[in-house]
């Protein structure tokens, strides 16, 4: 008589446990890869401000406005100034600037927009926003502050209505534009220069680009033509010192003269050209189209904008920030601004994509912010750009030929997303099979 043991049974549930576990992470990294590729999808195809109405891109600076307020309140603007050398000021005056854009396109948020551009003047104003900047500096504290004040303060009095609603604003502005307009004419006299000190010593043609915009915005608001002349002379002046190698406005010039002592640079030029075409709009428009040209990413996938021209490779440095594929972050975030414009529409929603994409934004409790909120004043150049709005030519007057990007450039992004998420799910078939399979065997 056989009294071999029957074999031991198994409970169909046991050995299968390690491979539900292997499925459920499988399905989990699945899960993850395909969210995250779907959020990828919608980011590269954001809307440019181009395409939107005037209330939709409002709406969409409020979260990203709140994140500034509250970054703001949390001393940011005090760990700007410690990593950049107007870090403090530019966080500031952006936010303004951008508040009285949201106020121009949705009049609902006027007076709320007012009140915080008017804070924004008054960091300007304190000791910690003119710190670094002398007082010996003819007009005083250099031009880099008396311009991107004299603007900011000039589009508080274009906002709350023209100079007889914003009476103190209209007679601060005119003082200190007035100071402005005679260190120009000063310096234009005495060397023919046109382009003024920010530090001793030290001169950058795009402050006086937007010092000459306050100037300009100054007129245009008291609906005058005090400052027309000086506005003529400044252009000529100007255009007898462009970089020889791009025709466009060098980055740096000798104090004195007023002639290059460095060419073209991004950095520079986008926030040049965004002021220069209030001034002078089709002069502005030609040097877009050419900046366009010569400074486009050689980065298929990467549609920034270069730090220096096609052909020029050379390390970043304070004023660029760190060069990614030789492409400017701050660069390519101004020049958004600047394609909404010059109605740029492909160059928009290239630029537009891209930030959504690379800038790993994450809105949460009415704040949206990028890269985690480490730099706020990237956040600050950002809102700036996609808020952007004409405040003397109106953007449908300055629209420049098409170019830039097509839509191509997404397409290595799509590859690489197919190339990562559908293996997951294939994975997860696998192995799911096994255990799938069993579990329709059934003992006879």
């Amino acid at each position: 008589m056989d009294r071999t043991p029957p074999p031991e049974r198994r409970t169909p549930t046991g050995p299968g446990r390690p491979r539900w576990a292997v499925a459920a992470l499988v399905a989990l990294v699945a899960a993850v890869a395909t969210l995250a590729g779907t959020v990828l999808v919608v980011r590269l195809h954001a809307r440019s401000p181009l395409d939107r109405s005037d209330r939709a891109v409002a709406a969409d600076a409020l979260p990203r406005l709140e994140f500034l307020r509250r970054a703001i309140d949390d001393r940011a603007a005090q760990r700007m100034q410690q990593l950049f050398p107007e870090g403090y000021f530019f966080l500031y005056v952006l936010y303004g600037l951008s508040w009285l854009d949201v106020g121009d396109r949705d009049p609902a948020r006027r007076d709320e927009a007012l009140r915080e551009a008017r804070r924004a003047l008054d960091a300007l104003d304190s000791d910690a926003g003119r710190a670094p900047f002398s007082p010996t500096l003819d007009p005083p504290y250099g031009v880099f502050h008396a311009g991107w004040s004299g603007w900011l303060r000039g589009g508080v009095v274009r906002l709350a209505g023209g100079p007889t609603a914003a009476p103190y604003d209209a007679e601060r502005l005119a003082a200190d534009v007035g100071a402005l307009a005679g260190a120009f004419e000063t310096r234009l006299a005495a060397t023919g220069s046109p382009f003024l000190t920010a530090y001793p010593g030290q001169a950058w043609p795009v402050d006086s680009a937007v010092g000459i915009a306050a100037v300009r915005l100054a007129d245009h608001l008291a609906g005058t033509d005090t400052y027309g002349g000086l506005l003529a002379r400044w252009r000529t002046a100007a255009d007898a010192r462009r970089d020889p190698a791009t025709g466009l406005l060098a980055h740096r010039v000798d104090p004195e003269t007023g002639f290059p002592v460095e060419g073209a640079r991004a950095t520079s030029q986008t926030v040049a050209l965004r002021f220069l075409r209030e001034v002078y709009p089709q002069d502005a428009t030609r040097d877009w189209v050419r900046f366009r040209d010569l400074f486009a990413s050689t980065t298929f996938w990467a549609p920034g904008v270069r730090e220096h021209p096609r052909g020029t490779d050379l390390p970043g440095d304070v004023d660029s920030g760190p060069l990614i594929l030789g492409m400017s972050a701050s660069a390519s975030v101004v020049a958004l601004g600047d394609a909404v414009l010059f109605g740029d529409r492909r160059t928009a929603a290239a630029l537009s994509g891209l930030a959504e994409t690379t800038g790993f934004a994450v809105e949460s409790g009415g704040q949206r912010r990028y890269l985690g909120g480490l730099l706020p004043v990237g956040d600050a150049f950002l809102v700036w750009s996609l808020t952007a709005g004409g405040w003397i030519v109106p953007a449908a007057e300055t629209t420049a030929p098409q170019g830039g990007p097509g839509p191509w450039w997404r397409l290595p992004w799509l590859v690489g997303l197919l190339a990562v998420v559908p293996p997951w799910w294939l994975l997860l078939v696998v192995t799911l099979r096994p255990i799938l399979v069993k579990g329709k065997r059934f003992p006879v």
